[in-house]
């Protein structure tokens, strides 16, 4: 079998089993969020925390139950790392220093898990599974309780609330994601990941000499940080290393846990709304984009000149041999189409044009499907955009799910789509523009702006993957992407919010013959052609002189 056919089968079988499980983790994730009734442990922790769960939120309050959240997050991770030197558990590591324990909480609480450390030589047993492994749940039931509010925006009328922040946190971590990355630990520990406590051993090496491993919760960590689409690895490798990923099945598998709850999504917006067409609209839009960008990678990676490139069957610099070209290329797009971030390869390593293709991954918003809930309140962001010209074109003032799109909304909308490509571009223009930090850089040129140009990406996405190449681990670096991540994953979150309270206290608008029909594959296509031309009007000049430079030359 060659290897674009056994490339072109994975994709087949991934796509296969995300459809199976499309209808029922949809519905499940529907009546989480919609039911009265609270488990008995929920009950424990609403009283351990003093929060009333029946209690409805409107967006300023459900606002300022995240940030207050959060920030209690950040500070505990951070005290965690600072005292690692103290704690059981630590292998024998130090503390952490204050600017890469600032820029590792951040990281983690903001879902974002960039990380300018080595797992393995950085942090003990307490710091990964009491601090990093709890913050891969928590900030990705965040995540979807945004989205969730947002969709019951849409779908509530004449009030302002928008649930409980408290009761969407809890139900997302214990009913969904907690489940969920159970039985993907099991799955992994039996398809070869390690999964334990032990300590350091030395460990000899084919060529001579020896190099010492550490164990660790290794299979448990990997399943949530796919399932949460957070991506941080408890081995520099991340999801190359086979203490993680030790099969070509299981790097299917961890691309399925990826893209699972995030394309599941679309159906419990069209439960909840009252209308499963318009999930299916969703679903089509961000399905579109993924497929297409995925065949555009296996193309730039498996379409190369020259003998060596032939042999190997396309461009395996950078790739592990166990996952090969296809396997390579399938993860790199699904971890930067969503907000996850793991590698199984160095993307530094792809041709010019694949590196690329990551790069504008993430600066699409990752919104196809994105990650755990904020792919889908972002691409229904994109979708009042779009609803929004299309009202322009016909001279009608734009209505999405019976709530017209007036000034505040397009305001909101407009703050939101604006916010993260300033963020980058600014910070990237910075770090180009002061002498020290360039010095970080491995490569010179085009890629080394792109080094830069993808840190800055990732980090204001709250994406987190490398280029590789950049050293990241500088107070310069430590503190922008710290700032960045910050930001990113907070401000558009406000805006998001503010919306979706503007949308609930509206009355819905009766259904006419010139109601645009946002069901149908017409404005499927708006909706990408949208998101593709905004994308591509904001970041092109960058993207020029970076991937496309080298690329192209």
């Amino acid at each position: 079998m060659g290897p674009v056919l056994a490339a072109v089968l994975q994709l087949l079988a991934l796509i296969g089993a995300l459809a199976l499980v499309y209808v029922p983790v949809g519905n499940y994730m529907a009546r989480v969020y919609c039911s009265k009734q609270h488990l008995r442990v929920e009950k424990w922790i609403y009283k351990g925390i003093g929060a009333n769960p029946d209690a409805e939120m409107t967006w300023p309050a459900y606002v300022r139950g995240i940030l207050s959240f959060s920030a209690v997050g950040v500070l505990f991770l951070y005290l965690l790392q600072r005292l690692q030197g103290v704690l059981p558990g630590s292998l024998g590591f130090s503390s952490v220093n204050p600017a890469q324990s600032f820029n590792t909480a951040v990281s983690f609480v903001t879902n974002t898990n960039w990380q300018s450390y080595y797992g393995e030589q950085t942090m003990g047993h307490i710091v990964q599974t009491a601090g990093l492994a709890v913050q891969n749940f928590v900030s990705a039931a965040v995540g979807i309780a945004v989205a969730v509010a947002l969709v019951r925006g849409f779908a509530r009328s004449r009030t302002g609330e928008l649930g409980n922040f408290w009761a969407d946190l809890v139900r997302g971590t214990l009913r969904i994601l907690v489940p969920i990355s159970v039985i993907a630990a099991v799955v992994l520990v039996a398809c070869g990941a390690i999964q334990n406590f032990s300590g350091i051993h030395e460990v000899g090496q084919f060529m001579g000499g020896s190099q010492q491993w550490n164990g660790g919760a290794v299979a448990s960590q990997e399943a949530i940080k796919e399932v949460g689409t957070n991506g941080g690895g408890y081995f520099n490798a991340n999801s190359a290393h086979p203490f993680e990923n030790p099969t070509p099945f299981t790097n299917l598998f961890e691309i399925f846990l990826i893209l699972v709850i995030p394309f599941a999504l679309t159906r419990t917006f069209g439960v909840m709304v009252g209308s499963v067409k318009q999930g299916y609209a969703i679903l089509a839009t961000m399905f579109t984009i993924w497929l297409g960008f995925t065949a555009l990678m296996m193309w730039t990676e498996f379409a190369h000149h020259g003998p060596a490139l032939q042999v190997a069957g396309g461009a395996m610099e950078g790739k592990e041999a166990r996952f090969g070209v296809g396997g390579s290329s399938i993860f790199a797009v699904a971890t930067t189409l969503t907000s996850t971030g793991a590698v199984n390869s160095f993307h530094s390593s792809f041709t010019g044009l694949g590196g690329g293709i990551t790069m504008l991954s993430m600066m699409l918003g990752e919104i196809a499907p994105g990650g755990t809930g904020s792919g889908l309140y972002g691409v229904l962001i994109m979708a009042v955009i779009a609803v929004f010209i299309a009202g322009l074109m016909v001279g009608r003032t734009p209505e999405y799910l019976g709530k017209k799109i007036g000034a505040r909304e397009m305001k909101l909308a407009a703050a939101y789509i604006l916010i993260t490509p300033a963020l980058v571009l600014v910070f990237t223009a910075v770090s180009m523009a002061l002498p020290t930090p360039p010095h970080s850089m491995l490569n010179s040129g085009a890629h080394g702006f792109s080094e830069v140009l993808y840190a800055f990406t990732s980090a204001a996405n709250n994406n987190g993957s490398a280029f590789a190449g950049l050293n990241a681990n500088t107070d310069w670096y430590n503190t922008m992407t710290g700032l960045a991540m910050l930001l990113g994953r907070f401000l558009p979150m406000v805006f998001v919010l503010a919306l979706a309270g503007s949308l609930a206290e509206q009355k819905p608008v009766p259904v006419t013959a010139g109601t645009l029909r946002t069901e149908k594959p017409l404005f499927t296509g708006l909706l990408v052609g949208a998101i593709l031309i905004i994308t591509g009007l904001t970041y092109f000049p960058a993207l020029a002189l970076g991937p496309l430079a080298e690329g192209l030359a």
